[in-house]
């Protein structure tokens, strides 16, 4: 089996709308970091993951590291990564091993001519179902002009949104980021998207906005409308306390995030559904532990999405396709990114709201090395290294709280 030859650890900055969110707004630039590997006879693997600095910096610090290992041993990929960084269970350290793990089953599928999803055990499914991902945004960033989504700052504009993304994708589920502006405003946006999408399983997703009062609020509100209401308020404890008294599902991607911090949601009850995140977890072989131990909690598992471009997508197909768990249409932001994408997709394309299973071997993508530069020359010129809306937001509105639970 080959080698890893060189790894290279390429930072990118590309277009980002106005998206609202609990903490602020999406600035013009998302940040994002892709990893290619190199094997001794040629083959490339590619990973993506956040674009931080500290997260940079560690996957350079590791790259020597797994100079001359086997691309096909990932459980010494991953010792060497806990050997630089330390304590395997940190944030930090999964962070690291996620786009490294992910290139190397990439590298590896390349080189026995197979897709990385029967790398992963083979796929249960022939297609991943996603869902709407609706933002309330400004209509542009300040300063600039319109984008061709326009304002959601209403249930009218939040509805008009839903429809153009449906119209595009044919998503069968709508999600919407909600801890943006007062609650009963987004329950009024609920209840206009169930009138124009009848039968459409929704969900709202408000980022810990809220306390325990309110969500149970909401959710009484709501009942008979979401499909599921996710992390409405902050830490495992608010959550056990809404889910004793919400009539429906909870979800969450904010707790239960390490293995001892998964044990005690567990034990406490306060979670039905768990949106797993390879880029959180530590890759695509976490991903499926994650899913497993959610199956014998009984648990039901979605995946969460941050802002990113095609190698994450490609990843999440082919791990939600190794996925017997999975029961839930998984979350995207791509239609936001996909302007800037740096792949070839090649069989990957989005129809009824899902993207069927590739049969290329790997991730089933081709690097565009001519946008890769460019968007490296504009991370460079950007002069960004972390990713920060409320510092954005408060450029506009300098008394804008952040705080979990403000509502």
């Amino acid at each position: 089996m080959s080698r890893i030859s060189a790894v290279e650890v390429i930072p990118l900055a590309f277009r980002d709308p106005a998206l609202l969110n609990t903490v602020g707004v999406h600035e013009p630039l998302a940040l994002r970091t892709l990893v290619k590997l190199r094997l001794d006879d040629g083959t490339i693997g590619l990973g993506e993951t956040i674009g931080e600095l500290s997260v940079i910096e560690d996957l350079r610090r590791i790259a020597p590291r797994i100079i001359g290992m086997r691309v096909d041993d990932r459980s010494s990929l991953t010792d060497a990564i806990v050997a630089e960084l330390g304590d395997p269970a940190s944030h930090r350290t999964m962070r690291a091993c996620s786009p490294i793990n992910v290139a190397a089953y990439d590298a590896h599928g390349r080189l026995e001519g197979v897709p990385v999803a029967e790398l992963l055990g083979g796929r249960v499914r022939d297609e991943v179902d996603f869902a709407a991902y609706l933002f309330y945004k400004w209509a542009g960033h300040p300063g600039e002009p319109a984008d061709r989504w326009g304002a959601a700052l209403d249930p009218v504009g939040v509805v008009a949104q839903a429809r153009m993304l449906i119209d595009e994708y044919g998503f069968r589920s709508i999600k919407l980021k909600g801890g943006v502006f007062e609650p009963g405003q987004e329950v009024a946006a609920v209840q206009a998207l169930a009138q124009a999408f009848p039968g459409v399983p929704l969900r709202l997703d408000p980022n810990a906005g809220w306390s325990v009062p309110t969500s149970i609020e909401v959710a009484v509100a709501l009942d008979g409308v979401l499909e599921y209401l996710e992390d409405p308020a902050p830490g495992v404890h608010a959550m056990a306390q809404v889910r004793a008294q919400a009539p429906m599902p909870l979800a969450t991607n904010m707790i239960g995030t390490t293995w001892p911090e998964f044990d005690e949601m567990v034990e406490l009850g306060g979670v039905d559904i768990v949106l797993a995140d390879h880029h959180m977890w530590g890759g695509l072989d976490a991903t499926r532990e994650l899913a497993a131990r959610c199956g014998a909690a009984g648990l039901g598992v979605s995946m969460h999405s941050n802002s990113h471009l095609g190698v994450s997508l490609a990843a999440m197909v082919h791990v939600a396709a190794a996925t017997p768990e999975l029961d839930h249409a998984c979350d995207t932001h791509y239609p936001w990114n996909s302007d800037d994408e740096i792949v070839d997709l090649g069989d990957i394309a989005f129809s009824g709201g899902a993207v069927r299973v590739p049969d290329a071997p790997g991730l089933g993508v081709e690097l565009r090395d001519d946008v890769v530069d460019r968007l490296h020359r504009q991370y460079l010129e950007s002069g960004r290294t972390v990713r920060d809306d409320t510092g954005y937001m408060r450029t506009f509105d300098p008394a804008f709280d952040p705080s979990p639970a403000r509502f």
